[in-house]
């Protein structure tokens, strides 16, 4: 006997399995990153800095008693410029159960795309590692490159974070 899932279509393959991706700006480049990892999204704010920390994780806030680390992923990927604007805001994301802000240039909207929409990044040999890249989607006319956040810190790096939101 089937089980009760085996007997029907799962509800992602009826509806084309669409999601909604966030969509940031860091530089000139538009990101998208998978709305359910978000929980926020605040103007920056200085954070207290860490000793130690690498120079990407520019400090950790108190969000409402949570000790949370904040990484400004336009160091982490090396974008030409990383000053800080009106515009400049911090996503508040779960990833792996660790609440951590990204400091990006801007947010844009949300976005539904299909997940056949998402073709596969070339690969390239420059200073951006491309393991974090899910894919390229094209959206209207617009290009967005879509993030898979946990790949995008290290298991070290994250170790590094866990540890800055603890001290």
């Amino acid at each position: 006997m089937l089980s009760a899932t085996a007997q029907r279509p799962s509800a992602t393959a009826a509806t084309g399995a669409s999601s909604e991706y966030l969509t940031f700006r860091l530089g000139q480049e538009e990101y998208g990153i998978d709305i359910l990892r978000v929980q926020e999204i605040r103007s920056y704010e200085q954070p207290t800095r860490m000793a130690h920390a690498p120079d990407f994780v520019k400090g950790v806030i108190d969000l409402r008693g949570v000790i949370v680390p904040i990484v400004d992923l336009r160091l982490k990927l090396q974008c030409a410029s990383a000053d800080y604007t009106d515009f400049t805001v911090v996503i508040i994301l779960n990833v792996g159960g660790t609440v951590l802000g990204a400091v990006v240039d801007a947010v844009a909207d949300v976005v539904a795309l299909p997940e056949d929409a998402i073709k596969p990044a070339p690969q390239f040999q420059g200073q951006v590692d491309a393991s974090f890249v899910r894919g390229i989607a094209t959206t209207g006319e617009r290009m967005l490159i879509v993030v898979d956040i946990e790949s995008l810190l290290s298991s070290t790096e994250m170790g590094m974070v866990k540890a800055a939101a603890h001290a």
